[in-house]
């Protein structure tokens, strides 16, 4: 089996990561540096992924024949094993002379390196993360092993290193279909009863996943496999999500747990609402739930088949949305009915475009000629009596569309400014409904290091 060892200076989070990946607490995990000392395997699970994982002691030096240095030689026994490594920093911290030195050891290793910015969650961790590019591992990729966030980014890297078995002679070919055609994971949550598995019933054909007029029969995250137009889709129906103060059942909690994970390793997330009790409190929780997430996001309106049909409820569905989630303006809304399977074809065709956008990358030269006529129509105010230099933006990655922006003074550049940009770069570019992210990001001083001259 396709095997990984984690590996990274000590106490950066690779036991919490192993045990998130083994889904079992095999791996003893404290804030004190250095509890894990031998190396451990297990069997993870990632999606529909699954590999051997070894946790392996913190790389650190030692004098040789002491337990640090027997530690590293099980740490550099699990690395030739391996077949790829995790390369796991902790982002919060920012990078250390220890992290570069073992990244240099990381690369002599000669196999594929995936660099992990642990404990991204928050300003402090986006901003770690940003510096760990300059390891010269490639793209960091964000998570955070404690709270589950950034599996899904982490699943799409690990399945470019996954080997697929092939059923026939014709291996190149059918792995080649297979990266090509790879299926969008949607996820499709809501409240309970709000209609989502006989939504998905009706994209199959037939009655696949048990409904009823009862809530909450939907009980795990069921996957099932759509092919719509050629193009295919792993689709997952989740339980319904009700408030917390309402969860009272072991069970439950266990399917809302279920649930959320699959709003993790989804990329499209469909919020189901029912038309007539549409936007209350608990959708707008799970909307943001679904932002923060940093999925693509589509809403669809059910049993639109029970309204009264007058004159423009489509638009004021427009309307409602950007009230009610102005931090995913302009998100795809779509009225369904899933019982009589109306609106079905407007609403894959909302996912495959918020897929789209989610995936997009915006040109460097494009989104610089766009910020500097945004400063000049709206410059940003003075604070204290000092004006706030913003000299530059990029974009880091996609998945959802993430940008940094390096200024002078970033703790004071006001939210009512980043929400300006944000809302700029959403219309000039096209970015509709889509999690935009924004990281501030200060330009070092070069003159800092001077002295100043005596007066």
């Amino acid at each position: 089996m396709f095997t990984i060892a984690i590996i990274g200076r000590p106490n950066v989070g690779k036991s919490t990561l192993f045990n998130r990946l083994v889904g079992q607490k095999l791996a003893l995990v404290d804030d004190l540096p250095g509890v894990t000392r031998d190396r451990r395997e297990g069997e993870a699970h990632l999606g529909d992924l699954a590999f051997t994982v070894i946790d392996t002691a913190g790389l650190d030096e030692g004098v040789k024949g002491s337990l640090t240095a027997r530690m590293q030689e099980q740490t550099e026994t699990a690395i030739k094993l391996a077949d790829a490594l995790f390369f796991v920093i902790d982002a919060r911290v920012g990078l250390t002379p220890t992290d570069r030195a073992f990244a240099d050891f990381a690369r002599r290793a000669n196999k594929p390196v995936l660099l992990l910015a642990n404990k991204s969650e928050g300003k402090h961790g986006e901003l770690g993360a940003m510096e760990s590019y300059a390891l010269g591992l490639g793209d960091p990729i964000q998570i955070s092993a404690e709270h589950g966030e950034g599996m899904g980014e982490l699943y799409d890297a690990v399945s470019e290193l996954v080997p697929t078995e092939p059923d026939d002679e014709d291996e190149r070919e059918e792995t080649d279909e297979e990266r090509a055609g790879r299926p969008i994971r949607v996820a499709i949550v809501g409240r309970p009863n709000a209609g989502k598995s006989t939504l998905i019933n009706h994209l199959l054909g037939e009655e696949r996943l048990l409904t009823s007029p009862e809530a909450g029969t939907t009980r795990d995250s069921i996957a099932v496999e759509i092919d719509w137009k050629g193009r295919g889709f792993r689709i997952f129906d989740t339980a319904g999500l009700r408030r917390r103060s309402r969860i009272e059942e072991k069970l439950e909690k266990l399917s809302v747990a279920d649930a959320l994970r699959a709003v993790r390793f989804a990329e499209v997330v469909v919020l189901m609402m029912d038309a007539q009790n549409r936007f209350e409190e608990q959708d707008l929780r799970i909307a943001d739930l679904i932002e923060r997430e940093g999925r693509a996001l589509v809403i669809a309106v059910n049993k639109w088949d029970l309204m009264d049909g007058k004159p423009g409820q489509i638009s004021a569905l427009r309307s409602d949305a950007d009230h009610w989630l102005p931090q995913v303006s302009g998100v795809p809304i779509v009225a369904v009915s899933g019982l009589m399977g109306e609106g079905i074809d407007r609403l894959m065709e909302a996912i495959v475009k918020a897929y789209a956008v989610w995936n997009k990358r915006v040109p460097t030269s494009a989104l610089n000629r766009w910020f500097e006529q945004a400063i000049a129509a709206n410059p940003p105010p003075a604070v204290s009596g000092r004006r706030l230099k913003l000299n530059y933006i990029t974009q880091t990655k996609a998945r959802p569309p993430s940008f940094v922006l390096f200024c002078s003074r970033a703790d004071a550049i006001p939210q009512s400014y980043l929400r300006y940009l944000t809302n700029s770069l959403r219309e000039i570019f096209e970015l509709p409904g889509t999690p935009v992210r924004i990281t501030l990001r200060e330009k070092a001083n070069p003159f800092a290091h001077k002295r100043k001259r005596p007066s």
